[in-house]
């Protein structure tokens, strides 16, 4: 008889394979991070958050670091979000595997908007939902020509989180409404102009960028590669219609607003509007305006928290999810079915304290201060 507990290879086999997701090195002054989950656009999950924050810990404290990288791999974009199917899978069952998973997420989410070293983020590609979360908090951030940034959460009976609420809310004038109501992504030139990004640089360079931050400091290195992006197409929509029609102050007077202007663009707008959750659609709107309210990140991610656990049991999620990912008909069948019908005490359900279980960030005003 052996006092060695039975060895479970299988889940040794797990533990290996959510490691081989998150792919870790340091090289010279520079720790680099590579989500490395390509087949799934490199989509997050719990042990890759968990395994991200560990060596973001590390590296704080090691004097041999400089500067982090984050990137995603196979060249498609930096990560479309959080695992969208066990999400589904748990808020079908009841279960609390989402909440767990969002707590470390928006834990992570404000550590490396404090980071005490410069995050450097490589948002090329795609970068939606939880890819938002990892890489637009950090204190610097590089789109390419290929950048395709979203919060696409209310065409799947979600609310935008991971601190999107909070980024979007600081955007200029309305443009931020207009994003996370729609879901519509934007390219680089927009994303710098919503605070999203901080520099353009060609995807071609972002190799020799990532390989010379290893031996010399960010702003040396940012020198040589940053260009001037292609043109947007957010400030002439902006002054056009946008501001205008998002600060109406209901959903349904938005809505109206938007199919009043007279403008192809503004009546596709409402169109993606209306296809989206009633619910999450009213619900972003008041969490975009309660972001909006003087307070650190902190503060908004907790409120995030709030309403993303509300949501488990909101039948919109697993039925957009269902619609979009499992049986993917694209039609939803969303309850309620229409804006007017989604009551004030619909969206102040979303917002509920949650007593015990609140997120238990300690709220600061300012970030780090990071020195490049």
């Amino acid at each position: 008889m052996t006092n060695e507990a039975p060895h479970d290879h299988d889940h040794d086999h797990a533990l290996d394979h959510d490691r081989d997701h998150v792919l870790l090195r340091t090289e010279g002054r520079a720790a680099y991070i590579t989500l490395n989950r390509p087949k799934a656009l490199n989509a997050l999950s719990h042990p890759m958050v968990l395994r991200i924050e560990q060596a973001l810990t590390a590296w704080a404290q090691d004097p041999g670091v400089e500067v982090v990288v984050i990137d995603g791999a196979g060249g498609r974009g930096l990560c479309a979000g959080g695992d969208i199917r066990a999400i589904y899978e748990d808020a079908r069952t009841g279960g609390t595997a989402s909440a767990d998973f969002w707590r470390d997420e928006y834990r992570l989410n404000a550590f490396i908007a404090r980071y005490p070293k410069p995050y450097v983020a490589l948002m090329d590609g795609i970068v939606m939902g939880g890819g938002v979360g990892v890489s637009a908090h950090g204190s610097v951030r590089i789109v390419t020509e290929r950048s395709k940034i979203a919060m696409p959460e209310t065409g799947i009976g979600f609310v935008p989180d991971v601190g999107g609420t909070y980024l979007l809310a600081l955007a200029p004038g309305e443009l931020g409404t207009h994003l996370a109501l729609t879901g519509a992504p934007v390219g680089a030139a927009d994303a710098l102009l919503c605070g999203l990004a901080d520099h353009f640089v060609p995807a071609q360079a972002l190799p020799a960028l990532s390989r010379e931050l290893a031996v010399d400091p960010v702003h040396e290195v940012l020198e040589r590669h940053v260009q001037e992006p292609p043109a947007g197409t957010l400030v002439p929509a902006r002054d056009a219609w946008i501001d205008h029609c998002y600060a109406a102050g209901t959903a349904e007077e938005i809505v109206a607003r938007l199919l009043a202007r007279g403008l192809p663009a503004a009546k596709d707008a409402a169109d993606t509007l209306l296809s989206k959750s009633p619910t999450a659609v009213k619900v972003t709107l008041a969490a975009l305006r309660g972001a909006r309210r003087p307070g650190p990140l902190e503060r908004v991610l907790e409120q995030e928290y709030r309403v993303s656990c509300a949501a488990l049991s909101s039948p919109d999620l697993v039925e957009g999810i269902r619609a979009q990912v499992i049986d993917k008909d694209r039609a939803p069948r969303w309850s309620p079915a229409a804006l007017e019908d989604v009551t004030p005490a619909d969206v102040d359900r979303f917002f509920a304290p949650l007593d015990a279980n609140e997120l238990g960030l300690v709220a600061t005003t300012s970030p780090q201060e990071v020195v490049w």
